[in-house]
């Protein structure tokens, strides 16, 4: 079994560029998204299992760093950790990399999941196999894990 999880890849489509000429915002939220559905795959969280059990992970809560642009036809490459797990939560954080993951990333997201049955309207506890595997790929987290926004301050009137 490994220990990781595999890397997601995509091309930047033209009509995900922006009036700035590079990749809109909207677009690296799809990209993480995507990944987040490999992951649900890798994990025993895939179609099967959600039509079966009438179950899947909901995002109750994420955060975006956008670091570098992006150009039409770059290759990104995602790389997916998961950073920790309980019973019905999951944290984990995505890094997105034009070309291999070697150098610093253009941008992240860290998200928390929620097991939620969906016939009931309310979390549920993971099956044991699917939290144990998800507790194998548990990794430290990058030093960027954990921020948020700070406050700006308002300018006097």
């Amino acid at each position: 079994m490994s220990t990781t999880l595999p890397d997601y890849r995509q091309t930047v489509r033209p009509e995900w560029i922006d009036y700035n000429g590079h990749m809109s915002e909207a677009f690296y939220v799809l990209v993480f998204g995507h990944s987040t559905d490999e992951m649900m795959v890798e994990t025993g969280l895939d179609s099967t299992y959600r039509e079966k059990t009438g179950c899947s992970l909901y995002t109750v809560e994420s955060h975006i760093r956008y670091l570098r642009e992006v150009d039409e036809g770059a290759d990104l490459t995602i790389r997916t950790r998961v950073l920790g797990v309980d019973e019905k939560k999951v944290r984990f954080a995505h890094e997105m990399h034009v070309g291999e993951p070697d150098g610093a990333p253009v941008a992240t997201t860290e998200l928390l999941a929620l097991h939620v049955d969906q016939k009931e309207g309310r979390s549920a506890p993971f099956p044991e196999e699917v939290r144990e595997r998800l507790t194998d790929l548990v990794e430290k987290s990058p030093e960027w894990a954990g921020r948020g926004i700070g406050p700006v301050p308002a300018e006097a009137g």
